[in-house]
């Protein structure tokens, strides 16, 4: 269409109602894989993305995202989705020790300034002194005993939820926790 002066005008178009842009599920399992996914995803993403803050991850709401795509796509692999939490919490720590081996090759290779290694100074304000330790001791630790305490004690878990979230046995879940334990003390007692 034109106007009078030659120039286009553009034809209005119908606007498409927001029902059609949404995808159809027409198969059930589709719909009961969707509906799971969002129950966990309500009851469980806070605690996952602190549980990828805790064990280190830079980028903690890409690695939880991450889980919640590998728990969507092999949704009809599991086979008890009670379980399906479990597989969350393990996947979360799998990603993030991952990503951190990635940082720690590419800060292996990259060429830092003094300036970018020192704490801001509005984070070293809020801790307090014992928690600047305890802090810096924890992510000091080997990346198996911080996961082990960090599931152990912040989230509650016991040995064996553990060890299969961390893909190690019980015996390896007790060793590390106890010397993360002992490194933690170490260092509060050297501070008295």
């Amino acid at each position: 269409m034109r106007h009078r002066s030659g120039i286009p005008v553009p034809v209005p178009q119908p606007a498409v109602p927001a029902e059609a842009l949404a995808p159809t599920i027409n198969d059930p399992a589709d719909a009961e894989r969707e509906a799971g996914v969002a129950r966990l995803f309500e009851l469980h993403y806070t605690p996952m993305l602190r549980l990828a803050v805790l064990l280190g991850a830079d980028d903690p709401e890409n690695v939880v995202a991450e889980a919640y795509y590998q728990i969507y796509r092999r949704w009809r692999r599991l086979r008890d989705t009670a379980a399906a939490e479990a597989y969350l919490r393990s996947t979360v720590c799998n990603l993030t020790r991952m990503r951190i081996r990635h940082l720690q090759m590419a800060r292996k290779h990259a060429v830092r300034s003094p300036d970018e290694m020192v704490a801001s100074a509005e984070s070293t304000a809020l801790l307090r002194d014992d928690q600047r330790v305890l802090i810096d001791t924890l992510r000091q630790l080997p990346a198996r005993q911080r996961e082990a305490l960090v599931l152990r004690h912040w989230l509650g878990l016991k040995e064996s939820e553990i060890a299969a979230a961390m893909g190690i046995s019980a015996g390896s879940v007790k060793t590390h926790t106890a010397r993360g334990i002992g490194a933690l003390t170490q260092a509060m007692e050297a501070r008295k």
